[in-house]
Order: C-alpha cells, then sequence, then structure tokens
C-alpha cells in the first residue's frame, strides 16, 4: 500500500502495485477505524478528509494487513459558491457567481460547490487553490455558442519577434472556445471530489455539425491547460465533452487520479487525455469510454513541433482501464515535437479497436522522434489489434497522397520522422481479430527496434476481418500473427499466439529478426 497523493481534504492510495485497474483480491480498506467503500480498484481515492489532521489507513486481505498513517496539510479557508449567489438549481446562470468565488479565494483556500446542478459558461482557473465538487454537483456546461469566449490561437507579439499562442485544434495554433475549466499560466491548482463536468455535447450542436468545417472558432473542451504546472485532477467525471476531454498543453507537473472520462462511441473527436508537448504527467485509476482514443500523447501537428520543440516526456498512465474507443494509448499522430520516456503498465483494456498504437507520417519532421516507449503489463480484453505502429497514417488532408503512402524510399530529410525504440513487456490480449501486431517503418527510415517479452495473444475464432492500421493499401484481415514492414530490429522473446490461420510472422525488409 503507497500513498500517491495528499491535499487538505483528500488523498489516493495505490492499494495493489502488481494489479491493473482492478487489484488482484478483494480487500477491506478502513480510515481511522471505518470501512471506506470500494469496488476493488488498485487506486483508491478517499474525500471529506479534514485539514491538519492524522490519519491511520488499513488494508486487510488474506488475513494480512498493511497500516499508512499521513497527516493532511492546512488550507486557510473555504469559499462556498453559494455564497456568491450560485444557485445550483437547474435553471439559473451561475458562471458569474462561481468565477467570482475562484477570482476571491486566497491562496491556500478552497471554493466549495456543494451538491446541486450548476449550469455555467467557461470558467478559468487560478493559482494556488483548490476547487471541490461535492458527490452529486454537477457543473454543465452551456450549449449556446455566443456564451464562450473565443481563445485567439495565434496572436504577434507588439515587438513582431515572438507570438502569443491560446487556442489549438489538433496540433495547429489555431482559434477556439474555452473549455469548461481553463487554465492559462498557472499554478499549484487541484480540482478534486466526486461530482460531474458535463459538456452537454448530446443536447447541442457539438456533435451534430462536427464535419462542417467551422466558419469560427474550433470546438471546446472540458479541461484545458496552456503554459501549467504542478496541476492535480482527482475523482471527478468528465461527461459528453464537445471535442477532446482533458487536453493539458505545454504544461508540467501534472497528476490525474480516479476520474471517469465518458462519452458515447459514436461522438466525434472525443479523446480521453490529450497531453501535448507536457512533461511529468502521471494518470493513474482512471476508466475511459469515449468516441475515439481513449489516451493520445502529442506534441503538435507540423508547425508547433518544428517551432517549439517541446516533446510530450516523461509520461506515466498506470492502473487505467480503457473501455471501447479506437485506440487504448496511442503515440500521436501529431507528434512533429517528439514523444519520449513514456511507460504504460498495469492497464486494462476492453473491446478498443487497437490497443497499443504508435501513428506518425512523412512531414511530421525531423523533431517527430517517438523513443524509449514501454508498455508493460497490459491485459487486453477483445480489442481488435494489439499492437499498431503506424508511419504511413494517413488522417490528414493530404494523408492518402503518394509523398505519405509511398512504399518507394524517399529522400531522408527535414520532414521525416523516426520510431525508435519500442518494446512490449508481459501483454496478454484475449480476443484479437485482425492481427497481433501490424508495424509498418518508413522504406528510408524503418522503425528502430520493436521488442515483445513475455506476450500472449490469442484470437477469437468467429472475429470479422478488420483493417488493422490506417494507411494505404492495407486490406481488412482476421487472424494474422505479427506483420512487419521496414523494421531494423524485430525480438520476439517468449511470445504466444493462439489461433492463428497464416504464418506467425510476415516481414518484409525486417533487417534483423530474433524469436526465441
Amino acid at each position: 500500500m503507497r500513498l500517491v497523493f495528499v491535499s487538505a481534504r483528500s488523498c489516493a492510495i495505490l492499494v495493489d502495485e502488481q494489479g491493473d485497474y482492478y487489484a488482484r483480491q478483494p480487500y477491506r480498506l478502513t480510515l481511522n477505524g471505518q470501512e471506506l467503500p470500494h469496488g476493488r480498484e488498485s487506486v483508491v481515492s478517499v474525500f471529506g478528509l479534514w485539514p491538519q489532521t492524522a490519519y491511520t489507513l488499513v488494508f486487510e486481505t488474506d488475513g494480512t494487513a498493511e497500516t499508512l498513517s499521513f497527516t493532511t496539510p492546512p488550507d486557510v479557508c473555504t469559499m462556498d459558491v453559494r455564497r456568491f449567489g450560485a444557485k445550483g438549481d437547474g435553471q439559473t446562470d451561475d458562471t458569474a457567481a462561481i468565477q467570482a468565488a475562484i477570482l476571491c479565494c486566497p491562496a491556500g483556500g478552497r471554493v466549495l460547490l456543494p451538491p446541486g446542478e450548476y449550469r455555467t459558461g467557461p470558467l478559468f482557473l487560478k493559482s494556488h487553490i483548490m476547487i471541490e465538487l461535492k458527490k452529486q454537483a454537477t457543473l454543465r456546461l452551456t450549449t449556446e455558442v455566443p456564451r464562450f469566449p473565443v481563445l485567439p490561437g495565434m496572436t504577434r507579439t507588439t515587438d513582431e519577434t515572438g507570438e502569443v499562442l491560446l487556442g489549438t485544434w489538433e496540433g495547429n495554433p489555431l482559434d477556439m472556445y474555452a473549455a469548461a475549466l481553463t487554465g492559462i499560466g498557472v499554478s499549484d491548482v487541484c480540482v478534486i471530489g466526486e461530482g460531474v463536468i458535463d459538456g452537454c455535447a448530446d443536447q447541442g450542436e457539438w456533435w451534430s455539425k462536427h464535419h462542417r468545417k467551422p466558419v469560427g472558432p474550433y470546438r471546446p473542451r472540458l479541461f484545458y491547460l496552456r503554459d501549467c504546472d504542478h496541476i492535480t485532477l482527482q475523482g471527478l467525471t468528465f461527461r459528453n465533452s464537445p471535442a477532446w476531454n482533458l487536453h493539458p498543453t505545454f504544461s508540467e507537473e501534472l497528476t490525474f487520479l480516479s476520474l471517469r472520462i465518458e462519452a458515447p462511441a459514436i461522438s466525434p473527436n472525443t479523446d480521453g487525455f490529450d497531453p501535448e508537448s507536457c512533461a511529468h504527467v502521471r494518470m493513474y485509476g482512471t476508466v475511459f469510454s469515449v468516441g475515439d482514443d481513449c489516451i493520445a500523447l502529442k506534441s503538435g501537428k507540423i508547425y508547433m513541433g518544428r517551432t517549439y520543440r517541446t516533446p510530450c516526456q516523461d509520461i506515466e498512465i498506470a492502473w487505467c482501464l480503457m473501455k471501447d474507443g479506437h485506440g487504448g494509448v496511442t503515440v500521436g499522430s501529431e507528434m512533429a515535437g517528439g514523444v519520449l520516456d513514456v511507460r504504460v503498465h498495469h492497464c486494462r483494456m476492453i473491446g478498443n479497436d487497437r490497443g497499443l498504437r504508435i501513428k506518425t507520417r512523412r512531414g511530421r519532421g525531423k523533431d517527430a522522434v517517438a523513443d524509449r516507449i514501454l508498455f508493460e503489463n497490459v491485459v487486453m480484453e477483445g480489442v481488435k489489434v494489439p499492437l499498431v505502429v503506424n508511419a504511413m497514417y494517413h488522417c490528414d488532408p493530404d494523408g492518402k497522397t503518394p509523398y505519405v503512402q509511398s512504399c518507394d524510399p524517399q529522400p531522408v530529410d527535414d520532414t521525416t520522422p523516426t520510431v525508435g525504440s519500442v518494446i512490449y513487456k508481459s501483454v496478454t490480449a484475449t480476443g484479437c481479430a485482425a492481427c497481433v501486431a501490424y508495424i509498418l517503418g518508413l522504406p528510408e527510415r524503418p522503425v528502430a527496434r520493436v521488442e515483445l517479452d513475455d506476450c500472449r495473444f490469442s484470437f477469437d475464432p468467429a472475429a470479422k476481418p478488420f483493417v488493422p492500421a490506417m494507411a494505404g493499401g492495407i486490406e481488412p484481415c482476421a487472424g494474422k500473427g505479427i506483420v512487419a514492414r521496414y523494421v531494423d530490429r524485430l525480438i520476439l522473446h517468449r511470445v504466444s499466439i493462439e489461433g492463428i490461420t497464416g504464418e506467425r510472422t510476415e516481414q518484409t525488409e525486417v533487417r534483423s529478426f530474433e524469436d526465441t
């Protein structure tokens, strides 16, 4: 048992380091002698604590017990939004009252949303405060577009030598509507609780008109950061976002604990978590069920990556559950600044199209380096394609052109991306459909190293054919093993594959291959 986070009002405990989202055994958890309800999660968040109070946790399973003691830090005061005029009646516009409470809260204080339904427009965060949404407190985002402030994509500085970037869309500096919660240049903020932030996109036109090129700004998120640090989200449910749910950019020291991120499978662009050019990020104990990738690590499409050269790096994703969604955990495809030092471990994926996924393409550039990527202790059920590395991803305006899709070697230049070391360790997948892995490098720059160690795969005998990777000329398939094209080194060690209909591996220009 390990304490992974403590605030004046909450804590998070890792009760089973070797479990996935679920602990391996039933357990009993008590706090100062009182039993805590839980759903057998490996990461448990506890709310309703008091500042400057000593607590003792006892974890019991199989006749053994562990004890952990801690003291909560102090806080300064509580600013109840009801005292600022918020009604929480589901009818009143509570935007101004809640924003006033945030702006007036002193450093070290807490803004409290008691149970109720708060109708609101976008809200902006302030440094050095906590915001708590109590259980049965819901922020419902307006669907009235004119009430959304606009974050300009690019503003030139007065001396014309620089720029201020605020809005973004899919890795480009473009005007966008502000998020339900927006932080610009803020530090030391906790947003916690058992409440809900509902984007209400199922009620407006955000999803129904997504296919139209916007005349004005792009769709908002539910949570957006720019140039922030030391931010924590804990316990909340994010639901029905107009677009991406959680989107921190150019920020660092970010912690996300015990969240629920929900959107219908048919909802467009509702990625769960998209850290972009962020560093030192940890995501623990979160449940995803969305209409796009559950998690996608990014660093700009082309201009942002080449100009700022800020990779997404030092990312840890653990004890999470990814249900449905196009991808479980994805690197790219907008990653022109690179993605480095990623560890995804002790996660469970159920019913995703693709599980562990890397996607890039020609044009992302020389800084678009995906390297030192480790996927470890991941369990998948009914994931059609567990492993994908795709260097010819075709979902850009020019994605299906010969420049992107050609299998003839192209010149290696400033537009050429790199996929370095990708390791899959102790990955188990049952109910596979198309193939175990589809690895597609570039003929002029093959994937440097792909290693599978102690991995086990089995197929659903009734699986229907499915396109394993989104690139030109790839046909639907079923029951294939490992397909590798343009790879420098492919290593298989203790890899078991059951139920395939063809060869264990299909190789094209794999320069070094080991299977032990």
